[in-house]
C-alpha cells in the first residue's frame, strides 16, 4: 500500500512540476509577445498582461508540491540537527500535520473564492471566468497534500543536505 501511494505521490508530483514549468514557459512566452505588440508593432495586447498574471500562479501553486517532497518548503533545521532519532520523526508528524492544516485551510478558501468567482470574467478577457485563476488554489493544494504525505511516508530533506 505505501509502495503504490509513493509511486502515486511520484506520478502526482511530477505532473505538478511539468504543468508548473508549462506555466513559466507561457508567461515568458506571453512577455516576450507582450513587448513586441507594445513597443515594436505600437499596438498593445492588454490581454497578456492578465494571463501572465494568472499564469504565474498557477506556477506557482503547482510548483509548491514539489518542494514540499524535497522537505524544503518548511524547515526547521536546527531542531532537526540537535535531535535524537525518536523526536526527529515526532518532529516530521508535527510538520506534516502543521503543513496539511495549511494546505486545508487554502483548499477550503480556494474552493469558496473559486465558486465565487464563477461569476466574474478576466479583465481584458471577458468571455473567460475567474474560476479558472483561483482554481490554482484548490488544485495545488490537492497535490501540496498528496506530496506531504509522500514525504511523511518516505522522509527526503535536500535541504538539509546542502547545508554545511
Amino acid at each position: 500500500m505505501k509502495t503504490a501511494f509513493l509511486r502515486f505521490e511520484q506520478l502526482a508530483t511530477q505532473l505538478a512540476m511539468l504543468v508548473a514549468c508549462l506555466m513559466l514557459a507561457i508567461a515568458a512566452s506571453l512577455g516576450v509577445y507582450q513587448i513586441v505588440t507594445r513597443f515594436v508593432l505600437q499596438t498593445p495586447a492588454e490581454w497578456t498582461e492578465v494571463l501572465i498574471r494568472f499564469s504565474l500562479i498557477w506556477m506557482v501553486f503547482l510548483g509548491v508540491p514539489a518542494a514540499f517532497r524535497m522537505g524544503a518548503m518548511i524547515s526547521v533545521d536546527v531542531l532537526y540537527r540537535w535531535s535524537p532519532p525518536r523526536i526527529k520523526r515526532l518532529l516530521d508528524y508535527v510538520v506534516s500535520i502543521a503543513s496539511l492544516t495549511l494546505i486545508a485551510i487554502i483548499v477550503w478558501w480556494g474552493w469558496d473564492y473559486a465558486q465565487r468567482g464563477s461569476v466574474q470574467s478576466m479583465i481584458g478577457l471577458e468571455n473567460v471566468s475567474m474560476i479558472w485563476a483561483y482554481l490554482a488554489m484548490p488544485v495545488g493544494g490537492l497535490f501540496s497534500a498528496i506530496a506531504i504525505v509522500g514525504n511523511l511516508l518516505d522522509p527526503q530533506r535536500h535541504e538539509l543536505e546542502t547545508q554545511q
